[in-house]
């Protein structure tokens, strides 16, 4: 059976930097599940797994454009640390979610001087190229709800990496964030 949209793909994956840090990967012998031809997984990876059976790898580099966009430095913002009541020790790393116009955007702390806070709402992997290593555990043909839902429920070895929460905003996955 090959990979096709609808269908439930088990995969076991690393994910590297150019410099060939890892990045995320599975556990050994609990592969992530996805739902193909649902923007579950980043674009770049669900596009070279297409036509894919169980058993086959993929050595695949994933150019920004397909993984999670390019770094946006509009997304970068100076606000006052007033902004962060009732956090005492504001740290380079931490994570908040910003009301915006266009509604709730994650950003992380890039830096603290004085009372000025660096925020970026940039995914963390964006301008990155991404080296994936990936071999197919499985294949099935999805069920209605999932295809429904366009998504897997929640458990059985699901879960993991490569791009994690799809939909437009690609943010999520790999602990990343």
């Amino acid at each position: 059976m090959q990979i096709a949209a609808d269908f439930v793909v088990s995969i076991e994956y690393t994910l590297k930097n150019d410099e060939g840090t890892i990045i995320d990967q599975s556990q050994p012998g609990q592969p992530m599940d996805y739902l193909h031809g649902h923007r579950n997984i980043i674009p770049g990876l669900e596009n070279a797994l297409l036509g894919k059976s169980v058993g086959e790898s993929v050595e695949v580099r994933i150019e920004p454009a397909e993984g999670y966009g390019e770094f946006n430095p509009a997304l970068e913002q100076v606000v006052p640390r007033e902004r962060f009541q009732g956090v005492d020790n504001l740290e380079v790393g931490m994570q908040f979610q910003a009301s915006t116009e266009q509604g709730p955007v994650a950003v992380r702390v890039k830096k603290v001087e004085g009372e000025e806070v660096t925020v970026d709402g940039n995914h963390p992997l964006a301008g990155q190229h991404l080296n994936f290593s990936v071999t197919v555990q499985g294949v099935r043909e999805a069920t209605e709800e999932e295809k429904a839902q366009s998504h897997l429920q929640q458990g059985g070895g699901e879960g993991g990496c490569c791009g994690g929460s799809g939909g437009e905003s690609q943010g999520g996955g790999c602990g990343c964030n």
